[in-house]
């Protein structure tokens, strides 16, 4: 049967676990911000911003389509990510309302980075210093990477700039949780032995003491970083979503400012690296973004993450086809058809890049069965189990942009 669409903006995933601990809000940074203020203020521990560089481009998302490009990787997709083409004033206009929300949603020991580059770093540094406070400055992070273009006019520019400020002077900084052993030991110009157990460590003499460091133990990361490099085109990470960043680059960041079960928030979440990173660290996240996109990809990647979506309803009226059959504690619901209105996405199924079924109670969707496309599962199916509980069962078809359509199923009893 045809299902009947209806305008739903919130959708709580995972219901059965009670209140969601992690929530992704669909709008514009310094709106969503300031609206988060009401329920958040004081509230979060951990702050990444990954803003547009105003760079003055349009950078895009490859997005694959249907099981055939699943399987090879590639997509045929290409759909404009976001448009960085604000003028200086307006940029720094925004990025104010941006950093004065989140100072205000920051807890009080709280720290907060903001990744750019060359165009605007100096620009934000003193932003930063005016808002936060020149004394609350932490540190200047050089994220140096090989991967890049080359120049013949300058030297290439090959890092971007992390700034770290904390909100006051008492902060929760944790170094040694990011520790790592240095892949071939230590090179510098102290004197190298080899204990009786035949470790190698060195040793240096500085005001009298001897200093001994074994090259086996953990190193703490410097405020130039190296060892993280951009992801190349095959990397198993790859969204397809330009600017993606490395996980170990935010896993690092996550780790080393906040706590288990902290919550850290990122307003440019674009390809969804920090919910991700915050996610397999125990932490909880706050999420927002412009391109529905993003969404998705949050979905995807925090897959089995308790968390509220929220959106306005998206235009457009699809077509979708299902069939519902109530058993002994379950109904099974069956996906038959999806046909979209908009006439460049591609005809039937694989059109659909996910779908989750559950029930409406006042006016959100709670979901409880997901399928979605993958590497490992190409072609979702589309036949979902969902436990009966109270609200009007109900199914949500995401579409290959991002776009979520709700629609009412009625259900039949199995024969």
């Amino acid at each position: 049967m045809t299902v009947h669409l209806a305008q739903i903006d919130r959708e709580i995933r995972r219901a059965e676990e009670g209140i969601p601990q992690n929530e992704f809000h669909l709008g514009d940074a310094a709106n969503v911000a300031g609206r988060l203020r009401e329920s958040y203020e004081g509230k979060v521990n951990l702050v990444y911003l990954d803003p547009p560089f105003l760079t003055g481009k349009t950078f895009e998302a490859r997005v694959r389509v249907g099981a055939k490009e699943w399987k090879s990787g590639r997509g045929s997709l290409t759909l404009s990510a976001y448009h960085d083409s604000l003028t200086r004033e307006a940029y720094l206009e925004k990025m104010r309302a941006v950093l004065v929300n989140a100072r205000a949603l920051m807890a009080s020991d709280a720290l907060i980075f903001v990744h750019i580059d060359w165009r605007m770093h100096p620009y934000l540094r003193l932003l930063m210093d005016e808002i936060f406070g020149e004394s609350n400055f932490r540190n200047e992070i050089i994220w140096a990477y090989q991967s890049g273009g080359s120049a013949r006019r300058y030297f290439p520019r090959k890092h971007d700039v992390i700034l770290m400020y904390s909100k006051t002077k008492d902060y929760d900084f944790h170094i040694q949780d990011v520790a790592e052993v240095v892949p071939g030991g230590r090179e510098n110009h102290m004197k190298r032995h080899v204990d009786a157990d035949g470790r190698v460590y060195r040793s240096i003499r500085s005001g009298g003491r001897v200093y001994t460091y074994y090259d086996d133990d953990p190193v703490v990361p410097g405020d130039v970083w190296t060892d993280v490099n951009h992801l190349q085109q095959k990397d198993p990470q790859r969204t397809g979503y330009d600017t993606q960043k490395p996980l170990k680059l935010l896993e690092r960041i996550v780790r080393s400012s906040s706590r288990p079960g902290g919550l850290v928030m990122d307003l440019f979440v674009g390809s969804g690296t920090t919910a991700d990173a915050a996610v397999k660290n125990g932490r909880r996240f706050l999420a927002a973004d412009v391109n529905p996109l993003s969404m998705q990809l949050v979905r995807r990647r925090t897959d089995g993450a308790a968390t509220l979506y929220a959106h306005e309803p998206f235009d457009g009226a699809p077509e979708i086809r299902a069939r519902a059959e109530s058993g002994i504690g379950f109904t099974a619901v069956r996906l038959e058809g999806f046909s979209s209105d908009d006439p460049t996405l591609p005809e039937g199924m694989d059109a659909v890049d996910c779908w989750a079924a559950g029930y409406e109670r006042d006016g959100v969707f709670y979901s409880y069965a997901e399928e979605a496309r993958s590497r490992e599962k190409p072609a979702p199916a589309f036949e979902l189990a969902v436990p009966m509980y109270d609200g009007r069962l109900m199914l949500r078809v995401t579409d290959v942009k991002g776009r979520d359509y709700c629609g009412y199923v009625e259900s039949s009893a199995l024969s």
